[in-house]
């Protein structure tokens, strides 16, 4: 069922194919997306309204819902989704919680005294996936650590349901959260729509978020065109495992179903020292594949979806870092001296009892993760994420008669004269 690879074999061009995904042949994405940022940045809410009924195919009255109807509909949801909630919540928020540190003072020289401290970012947009699948979890990564931070005004916008609401358990999470308004929107308009902001819809400092490649394709075109910053690019996603003789094939097919599952885009890839255990894994996806009511997509995202095989768990190590996943699955008992040679991931699952889904929805992580080899240079979401550092610093009589002759010098080598003067006078008063 997987594309099975022996790493010796791989040439140069092959390893450079298998490392690369999510591209946008020919620029299609994009020209889609930046004509939906035309459209909307022109029409505002009625560009909205168009292609919500184009692309989604549900027709609105209004592009929100407030207070009283997402109480009405968190109302919906059973006694055991509440808690099964209700414990993610309390989960991701314990974990995030102690993100919030602030950093001690430095007197750098004797009178020269320099700090930083946290400041919210103000506005921030949160885009709620709703796809082919809703994620209320999702709510729940980005929100909790917005709402640690400080942010002011929380912007949401997710995916309007076919009669043209929310689903209840978004708007249960919603209630967790304080969120009074969400906003009926999906895909890149939503993203264009908290980039430039519309009648209706606010515009924001900061979107967050995973989403298709046309939602990432926006974040990152909201960044350059108009100055909105982004968490990362983030989506479609992807899981690679590394695995040994020790590694459990039955866990290994679930953990990678459940990548393939979120969408036919997404990617799961095993490597692995043990031929046998490939072997296994196969027959396994063959038969849990059967079981999965989204099928046809898990068949679709395994068809990009591959092994490959060698005797040295270093050289696998290798390809991990250089494919730099979002997920990484470390399916063996030896995980303690695999898991400092990883330089490269989004999120760490260790052990052949840690599947991905338990970061997903409630050990406490964040699944807001980088993807595409984006995990070399970004991070997850964090409370760091909704907040700036801003350093301050104080310097007294002191500090400027001990620290100011070197600053004289520094401005004089770099012939920025004015900058020497700022000094000057100090000293000689």
């Amino acid at each position: 069922m997987l594309s099975t690879y022996q790493l010796k074999d791989i040439s140069a061009d092959t390893k450079a194919r298998l490392l690369l995904r999510n591209t946008d042949d020919g620029g299609q994405i994009e020209d889609s997306v930046k004509q939906i940022i035309q459209k909307v940045a022109q029409k505002g809410d009625k560009a909205l309204l168009e292609l919500t009924e184009q692309l989604d195919g549900v027709k609105l009255e209004k592009l929100f819902v407030e207070v009283t109807e997402i109480s009405a509909l968190a109302a919906q949801v059973n006694e055991n989704e509440r808690n099964a909630l209700i414990t993610a919540y309390q989960n991701i928020e314990r974990f995030h919680q102690q993100q919030l540190v602030k950093e001690t003072k430095v007197e750098t020289t004797k009178g020269v005294t320099c700090w930083r401290e946290n400041r919210a970012i103000e506005k921030v947009g949160l885009y709620v996936p709703g796809g082919s699948a809703v994620l209320p979890s999702s709510f729940l990564m980005l929100g909790i650590p917005a709402k640690i931070a400080g942010c002011k005004e929380i912007v949401v916008c997710t995916p309007p349901q076919k009669n043209g609401k929310i689903n209840p358990y978004v708007a249960f999470v919603a209630t967790l959260l304080g969120i009074q308004k969400i906003y009926l929107l999906g895909g890149a308009q939503a993203v264009a729509a908290m980039a430039l902001g519309t009648e209706s819809i606010p515009k924001v400092s900061k979107i967050f978020g995973p989403g298709n490649q046309y939602v990432t394709k926006a974040k990152v075109l909201a960044q350059s065109m108009f100055g909105t910053a982004m968490d990362m690019p983030a989506g479609p996603s992807e899981v690679l495992i590394l695995a040994d003789k020790s590694a459990n094939a039955k866990f290994i097919a679930s953990d990678m179903l459940a990548q393939c599952e979120h969408g036919a885009d997404s990617q799961a890839v095993l490597l692995s020292t043990s031929a046998e255990l490939v072997e296994k894994v196969n027959i396994e996806l063959k038969t849990q594949l059967e079981k999965l009511p989204r099928k046809e997509i898990a068949s679709k995202a395994l068809i990009i979806s591959y092994a490959i095989l060698t005797e040295n768990m270093g050289d696998l190590i290798e390809f991990s870092n250089e494919y730099a996943p979002e997920h990484l699955i470390i399916a063996s008992d030896d995980w303690e001296n695999i898991s400092p040679k990883i330089i490269n991931a989004g999120s760490v699952f260790l052990g052949n009892h840690t599947p991905e889904a338990a970061g997903d929805y409630a050990s406490g992580t964040n699944h807001t993760l980088p993807t595409s080899g984006f995990a070399k240079a970004y991070s997850g979401v964090s409370v760091d994420s909704f907040i700036k550092k801003i350093t301050f610093q104080h310097i007294s009589k002191e500090g400027i008669n001990n620290l100011g002759p070197t600053v004289e010098i520094l401005a004089n080598l770099e012939n920025l004269h004015g900058h020497k003067n700022s000094i000057t006078v100090r000293l000689e008063e």
